[in-house]
């Protein structure tokens, strides 16, 4: 879009520009595919911006790491750490980037979750993007790039999920709640049927996204796998008893707690369950990120720490040639877990 960027851009008036996109990519240079991580092809978001000034694309470029902050720890409850990338961990061909980045505990890796780049005036020289200032005389523009990409999901599912399966946050969840009548001999099924279709009605309105399950071709206890296994936060059963007590059985599925709610209030109780089940899901993988931090101050503590899959906090000089020398003693080195990435906060 660069070539269009130099026709567009004519006088300081036309200044900023912004222009933002949702599209495919495919890789060509391509192996080791991990669904979600790394794979050939994936849908990403991404921002070309152009400025007047550096100080403009400098406070653009951290204002989106803020918002790709608040999608990971806000909406997926993946806490990140927003920092800035070594040169040599840099966008190639831009001024610096910065990026979030999440740990995994169980495989003790890093993963970059997005990245918001300064791109200096580089590529404004080789595609010619120069623009009249209000003293009337010719400027390239200052420019920047921003993404985040479907390894988003990725993320998400390595951060929550757990032997039974997926587990969502609400905010994402496409399904928050999951109705599923629990009948029994000699009872009259349609009006418990009847009761959960009023409740998932009840539950729409509010906007609550809801459903109902009433396949007859599955027990109760199949369906409770069934949704465990793609991650509805919350899980409402309604049984005889139930109906008699006015009350409902409502299951979480980050922790398994279980509560009989009274039918009268039970929107609001599914608005508090969906909040605190939410806020528990960042704190449980805040706490597990956090039991993993190490501070080490030598080599020996370095590379034993990494061996130990901890997420490291070392002192950093920012020598291009002693990052070479590190990255190709992990390369050497046969006992290595993973080989470092250098982010600065």
């Amino acid at each position: 879009m660069y070539p269009y960027f130099s026709k567009w851009i004519r006088s300081h008036r036309d200044l900023p520009l912004r222009c933002n996109q949702w599209c495919n990519v495919v890789r060509w240079e391509f192996s080791n595919p991990t669904p979600f991580i790394r794979s050939r092809e994936f849908l990403w978001q991404e921002g070309h911006t152009a400025f007047a000034t550096k100080e403009e694309a400098d406070e653009e470029v951290l204002q989106i790491l803020e918002l790709y902050r608040r999608i990971y720890e806000e909406f997926l409850a993946v806490p990140v750490s927003k920092g800035r990338k070594s040169e040599m961990e840099k966008f190639a061909g831009g001024l610096y980037t910065t990026s979030v980045e999440a740990f995994i505990p169980n495989t003790g890796r890093g993963i970059q979750g997005a990245t918001s780049h300064c791109l200096g005036q580089n590529f404004a020289k080789m595609f010619d993007i120069t623009f009249e200032n209000d003293k009337g005389s010719r400027s390239m523009v200052w420019q920047n790039s921003w993404a985040y990409t479907t390894r988003s999901i990725g993320v998400m599912v390595m951060t929550h999920g757990d032997d039974k399966g997926l587990v969502l946050p609400p905010r994402v969840a496409p399904l928050q709640v999951v109705v599923i009548p629990v009948p029994y001999k000699d009872v009259d099924t349609a009006a418990i049927v009847n009761e959960c279709k009023r409740i998932v009605e009840t539950l729409e309105k509010d906007g609550i996204r809801a459903d109902l399950d009433t396949r007859e071709n599955y027990s109760p206890g199949w369906k409770y796998s069934h949704w465990e296994m793609k991650g509805v936060p919350l899980r409402i059963e309604i049984g005889p008893k139930d109906m008699a007590n006015n009350q409902a059985r409502v299951v979480r599925r980050d922790n398994g707690a279980k509560a009989d709610v009274p039918t009268a209030n039970l929107v609001e109780q599914v608005r508090v369950l969906l909040d605190g089940i939410q806020e528990n899901l960042f704190e449980t993988a805040k706490q597990k990120r956090d039991a993993c931090l190490k501070v080490v101050n030598t080599w020996d503590e370095f590379i034993a720490a990494l061996n130990d899959k901890k997420f490291i906090l070392a002192p950093w000089c920012d020598e291009e040639v002693l990052e070479v020398a590190m990255v190709d003693m992990f390369v050497s080195n046969a006992c290595m877990q993973t080989s470092p990435k250098f982010t600065f906060n």
